[in-house]
């Protein structure tokens, strides 16, 4: 039996509900304020909430609640309910907002909904840990940690993250993560490229239009804004947005609203966002490349996800687990890494960070035929690493080795840049920018 705590300021309202449910088979407990629905939450499967109480606010209510635990569905009713509090609600984590005078049968439906809705996240994060999840964060060092630790904890309100670190270093897992860990888990997880989308149909992919608005719009189309709704919206590379796309996106972020490109309608959705970039977005702003007032809105929660050269030991795993993902996936037999071949990986810089290491686990698995990867199949510019000298400068010595294999690669595609950043597992765009900071140019 289902236990559901009504949390409402009205006797009224709280027997009458009381009567529905109990009719209905549910455990009904009941509390007049927040200090008599403290310790009651603990032991309850559903929660009814009022926004007005007495002693303080049921969405504020919600929102500590989620804190520590983000499983329980809750329900806000109010009779003085407005828009501005039903979007805070649903970002709270809400499932439902309903208006007094309550409505018998919206009630249970309501009611019904949401524990369904609880019951089949839980059975899927069941799956999720009995089949797997797709990639998965991988980490025991002390930086990695406390990253994850921190997206977490932030995860569990509605304050926006960003996510800043180089290209590869995992920013989309850990905004997997985050939506996950959140009120919002329920709704749906959309990623948007922001550096891969053309500036002139930015805004199409953001806020959707409506047919006929522009050459090539025969149809209505929803944006990521409105497919995320109820959900997280993930912007990577938010550094790329253009300046008009910028004052958009903050009107959005601060009103909760937008048109459609084309249309007049405006369309208000609940979406929790989480950014990402692999540049300084606080220098940007001071150049006045990057909106002063976005950059607020969308740094709340701000977590540097440190390099995979700033957390060595976690290399080995990471290696294993992307070499057994591999063979699996296309169906080759289990491979395991040779010894000694963990501290050559550990050796080197990885200036395309996991994504480049995935990159190079793969080659080396395509190009070994043995039960085990060796050194010798490790590409040799990894293996040569040119450390013959004294180590008096370690960032020197990373500097020079990431050097030589950028040199390496851009020579044996012909400073084609695009071909040597797929070859590196790095982002065109991110590898333009190291070639600068190395100081490299082509010899004619």
């Amino acid at each position: 039996m289902k236990r559901v705590l009504i949390l409402d300021d009205e006797p009224n309202i709280r027997r009458s509900l009381q009567m529905i449910l109990e009719h209905s088979g549910y455990a009904v407990m009941t509390a007049g304020s927040l200090e008599e629905a403290r310790h009651l939450t603990d032991t309850a499967d559903a929660l009814l909430l009022d926004v007005r109480l007495p002693d303080g606010s049921g969405i504020d209510f919600l929102k500590q609640f989620r804190e520590k635990d983000s499983s329980v569905p809750a329900i806000m009713i109010s009779g003085h309910a407005t828009i501005a509090d039903a979007v805070e609600a649903t970002r709270a984590g809400a499932f439902d907002f309903l208006e007094k005078p309550l409505s018998r049968d919206k009630v249970l439906l309501s009611l019904k909904n949401a524990l369904e809705h609880s019951s089949l996240r839980r059975e899927n994060e069941h799956l999720r840990e009995l089949i797997g999840g797709g990639p998965k964060m991988i980490g025991t060092t002390p930086a990695w940690v406390r990253i994850v630790e921190q997206a977490t904890m932030a995860a569990r309100s509605d304050a926006r993250i960003l996510l800043i670190g180089e290209s590869g270093t995992g920013k989309e897992l850990l905004a997997a993560h985050i939506h996950e860990e959140s009120p919002f888990a329920a709704g749906p997880f959309v990623k948007v490229n922001c550096a891969a989308i053309p500036a002139d149909l930015l805004e199409s992919e953001l806020f959707g239009h409506e047919k006929g608005a522009f050459t090539g719009a025969i149809a209505t189309r929803k944006g990521k804004f409105e497919l995320a709704d109820r959900g997280t919206l993930f912007l990577d590379e938010v550094g790329d947005l253009p300046a008009a796309s910028q004052a958009k996106l903050l009107r959005v972020l601060q009103e909760g609203e937008f048109h459609r490109v084309g249309g007049e309608q405006s369309i208000r959705v609940a979406v929790r966002v989480v950014s990402a970039t692999n540049r300084n977005l606080s220098e940007m702003v001071s150049q006045q490349r990057f909106r002063e007032d976005l950059y607020y809105r969308l740094c709340v929660v701000p977590v540097k996800v440190p390099s995979l050269r700033e957390r060595p030991q976690d290399i080995p795993p990471m290696a294993s687990y992307f070499l057994q993902e591999f063979c699996s996936r296309n169906n080759f037999r289990p491979r395991k890494l040779a010894p000694g071949v963990d501290s050559i990986l550990q050796a080197y810089g990885w200036p395309g960070n996991a994504r480049e290491l995935r990159n190079v686990i793969e080659r080396m698995a395509i190009m070994s035929t043995g039960d085990q990867l060796t050194a010798d199949s490790v590409p040799v510019e990894i293996r040569h690493l040119k450390d013959n000298t004294p180590r008096s400068n370690l960032r020197e010595t990373r500097d020079s080795a990431e050097r030589d294999h950028v040199l390496r690669a851009l020579e044996d595609a012909n400073w084609n840049v695009s071909a040597a950043a797929r070859v590196l597992g790095m982002e065109r765009t991110n590898l333009h920018k190291r070639i600068r900071a190395l100081g490299l140019s082509r010899t004619r």
